[in-house]
């Protein structure tokens, strides 16, 4: 079994270049290297779950959608505060606000649904800008900001990317045990412009 699923760590590292995509540069395919092996290295993911994560997840820190809408936050230059006062608002709201109504519909939304869907072994998962805000989502987070946990603080890891894997919880509402997987988005050159958390279904892979 460990043998087996070394070949299919060294099939990854020739393959994943490809199966990005756009990620052809040297600076994404280092990237994906350091991410592969952190991966690899992840003593909180199951042998199943790391398979997932290197097949499926991985190559998509480059999907053209996440990255053209991290970029175009990014842009907005918003400060700490700023984002800090929508989390607020949006933790207090009662009823829906028109941001969240807008980050669970935009163009990024529309993707990551349409991915999560394709998948069984996903469940709600949201992209992240550079300060860890939610950029898009496909289904309504708790909070706005996700800057001051772990999830965004380890796979943008201060712009140098990283992995973060959750505990696996059993959700009552969905019954069934999910683990969180946060990876960065990388833009051009395999720079670290925001982060993804994607929830694994681990029953289901």
């Amino acid at each position: 079994m460990k043998r087996l699923f070394s070949y299919l760590l060294i099939l990854a590292v020739i393959t994943l270049p490809f199966a990005a995509g756009a990620a052809t540069d040297k600076g994404t395919q280092t990237m994906e290297a350091k991410l592969l092996k952190d991966i690899q290295d992840s003593k909180a993911m199951s042998a199943k779950v790391k398979a997932f994560a290197i097949k499926v997840l991985l190559p998509l820190s480059t999907h053209a959608a996440f990255v053209k809408a991290v970029e175009a936050q990014n842009a907005k230059k918003f400060t700490l505060e700023q984002i800090q006062v929508i989390d607020k608002k949006w933790m207090a709201a009662e009823e829906k606000m028109p941001i969240q109504t807008e980050l669970q519909t935009n163009a990024c939304a529309k993707e990551l649904s349409k991915i999560v869907e394709a998948h069984q072994g996903l469940n709600e998962s949201f992209v992240m800008d550079n300060l860890g805000a939610n950029v898009c989502m496909s289904g309504l987070t708790s909070d706005y900001w996700q800057g001051d946990e772990a999830k965004w603080q380890n796979s943008f890891a201060e712009g140098k990317g990283g992995v973060d894997v959750g505990k696996v919880s059993f959700d009552k509402s969905a019954n069934q045990n999910l683990q969180q997987v946060s990876l960065p988005i990388l833009g051009k050159g395999g720079k670290v412009i925001g982060a993804v958390t994607w929830g694994v279904i681990v029953d289901k892979l």
